[in-house]
């Protein structure tokens, strides 16, 4: 940790441990303030956003920011995809086949919604179209990530002004709007749909809030779910690798994914373990490391945000995330619950579509936690929405932006 240039700089080690810190600061807060766990406000976002709010306090003080070392963090996220791949069977995949296809349709049409709505509120306040496509799926879909990597074109081709930093102040916002959306929106059509989950399984991401501990954790467990977790990890870096080699590219978290899909359900029951305990899909174990990996994930990145380097952009872009916000809740409640069934699968799904049609897959998952915590696992939501969210929705969004800045130019 050192002082540098007016900014305060957090090494790794530090960054996760303010990170766990954090994460506690939001159990905390979500246990004593009931209306955080009535809407099912994930854990890491109460905490992270206070925190981050603090420094905001801070710096505004006193002129001093901080910034964060992140590489720790993207291993979090590697993390819990993986134990959400060894929790998942063929059997939920094979019965997820239609509804990912019809979330997928539904994702496009709403893409597509959103880059209007962002060029129709952007053309209204005297700004150039192509700012309503940056401040549409290049940030709030695509996030951070997409937002540094258009940015420079939106800068070169269209002469658009500060668009990195447009871009990531609309990404940033996004993100905070994502996590604060989901659960109320599930909370809505659970309540007024009268649903409740089809089983009374353990949940795929932490225990029920009404449970105390899982019944029968022991260390022999957690040590074998981490092991494989490790051996799906090693599967999956060997699989990117490849994967790479035939100029495929996807995201680590994905190629570990799958890895962990493969181990669970294709791995000979007959198989030695040298653990001496069963392969650890569905157990308490992993549902813990899941929701440690996540929380402490999410935890960091809502605490590292630098709220004082955005402020300046905030004016036309209150208007168009506004929008964004009101066009993307219609959506969900109206399209994406209906067309996903009006069950309370569709509840779970409408959470994580919230998560990542304004922020990122992290987020959604997030959001669909918070609400199974509340209300009762849904493993199949679990599958469908990562593969839309980080997978299939990156290749549609490249094409939908090159053919809308095609139609704006």
């Amino acid at each position: 940790m050192e002082l540098l240039d007016g900014t305060l700089k957090i090494d790794h080690f530090l960054t996760v441990t303010l990170g766990i810190v954090v994460l506690f600061v939001g159990k905390r807060l979500n246990q004593v303030v009931p209306l955080f766990r009535e809407f099912s406000i994930p854990e890491p976002v109460t905490g992270g956003l206070l925190v981050c709010i603090l420094f905001t306090v801070i710096y505004l003080i006193t002129g001093v920011g901080v910034e964060f070392t992140l590489g720790a963090r993207d291993v979090l996220l590697v993390y819990f995809f993986t134990t959400i791949g060894i929790n998942a069977s063929f059997r939920d995949l094979l019965s997820g086949g239609k509804p990912l296809v019809i979330l997928l349709i539904a994702t496009v049409v709403f893409m597509t919604l959103q880059n209007l709505t962002g060029i129709g509120v952007a053309s209204a306040v005297g700004l150039e179209p192509a700012v309503g496509i940056l401040g549409g799926t290049v940030s709030l879909i695509g996030g951070h990530g997409t937002s540094i990597a258009w940015a420079p074109i939106f800068s070169e081709r269209y002469g658009i002004s500060g668009a990195m930093e447009i871009g990531i102040a609309c990404a940033t916002f996004g993100l905070v709007l994502a996590s604060l959306m989901g659960g109320p929106i599930a909370k809505f059509l659970i309540q007024r749909h009268d649903l409740t989950p089809d089983s009374d399984e353990p949940v795929d991401v932490g225990i029920k809030e009404e449970e105390d501990t899982p019944v029968g954790l022991h260390y022999m467990d957690v040590l074998a779910a981490v092991l494989a977790i490790h051996i799906c990890i090693i599967i999956g870096v060997l699989f990117d690798e490849g994967l790479e080699q035939l100029g495929v590219q996807l995201p680590l978290f994905v190629s570990c994914l799958f890895a962990g899909i493969l181990m669970t359900n294709l791995r000979p029951d007959s198989l030695p373990s040298i653990t001496g305990t069963k392969w650890p899909a569905r157990t308490a174990s992993m549902a813990l490391i899941a929701d440690v990996s996540l929380g402490t994930f999410l935890a960091m990145s809502l605490m590292s945000m630098q709220l004082w380097e955005l402020a300046s952009l905030a004016g036309p872009l209150v208007l168009i995330l506004g929008a964004q916000v009101a066009v993307a809740a219609v959506f969900i409640i109206f399209v994406v619950f209906r067309v996903m069934g009006k069950s309370y699968e569709a509840a779970v799904v409408s959470a994580g579509f919230g998560g990542f049609s304004m922020g990122a897959t992290p987020t959604a998952m997030a959001n669909m936690s918070a609400v199974t915590k509340r209300y009762g696992a849904c493993h199949e939501a679990f599958i469908i929405v990562p593969l839309v969210g980080a997978f299939f929705i990156d290749i549609v969004n490249v094409i939908l932006i090159e053919l809308l800045l095609g139609w704006v130019a």
